[in-house]
């Protein structure tokens, strides 16, 4: 089903920095020259997530398609399904993915919440990334608990066949501790994957250390240099 320019961003836990992941690699990926839009699979509470995902990607697209699943409880979806008494429509996200890879250079895919959040019964986050088929950012904030829950979430990626194209860690201002200091060489030296710093607002371009995610998606850095616009 997937593209070479697809991607699915999940985070180590909910508030992590995911969907500013997702907007400003839309921003940056826009900047190259391409076509690229963000999916929100599945809103649950309000749609903030998706109307920011809409703002970022290219134009063309309704909030509706990148957006086919909103339910209003703010809980996990499998909780949010039960209190509302409805299904979620796995086909329905699919078949809405595959509508935007056919009408886009680029789709990145903003899980909700952690890994395996349920989104019904039997069926995670982790299932519908698998169904899609598609390589795995994994993001998380640069905290105490960070080493265990990035060692957990990569781990399971590849443990359900999927390639972890990397983790991404974000910074909170104004913390500075010795788990803070320490975490990101700790990563690099077990984690198996690359560590790679979060984007900023200010960044014109994707930086060097990105460079493995654009071959994720298709193109090397050095080709999105050449297309800067």
């Amino acid at each position: 089903m997937a593209t070479s320019l697809s991607l699915f961003v999940t985070g180590t836990d909910t508030a992590v920095g995911k969907t500013h992941t997702v907007v400003q690699l839309l921003r940056l990926l826009r900047a190259s020259g391409l076509r690229c839009v963000g999916m929100k699979p599945i809103c649950c509470g309000d749609r903030q997530d998706a109307q920011l995902l809409l703002a970022a990607g290219s134009e063309g697209v309704t909030i509706e398609e990148i957006n086919p699943i909103w339910l209003k409880t703010p809980a996990a979806p499998f909780a949010a399904a039960l209190v509302e008494h409805v299904d979620i429509d796995i086909p329905r996200v699919l078949g809405a993915m595959a509508d935007l890879q056919r009408r886009f250079d680029c789709v990145v895919v903003e899980g909700v919440g952690g890994w395996l959040v349920p989104i019904r019964a039997n069926y995670f986050v982790s299932d519908l990334a698998a169904e899609m088929k598609l390589p795995v950012l994994v993001v998380a904030q640069n905290r105490l608990g960070c080493l265990n829950h990035s060692m957990l979430t990569t781990n399971s990626v590849r443990d359900h066949g999927l390639k972890c194209a990397g983790l991404v860690i974000n910074n909170p201002p104004g913390q500075e501790d010795i788990a803070v200091s320490t975490n990101v060489d700790i990563l690099r030296r077990i984690v198996g994957v690359p560590v790679i710093s979060g984007l900023a607002e200010n960044m014109s371009e994707l930086p060097p250390e990105w460079e493995q995610i654009t071959r994720c998606l298709g193109k090397s850095e050095t080709s999105l240099k050449r297309t800067q616009v």
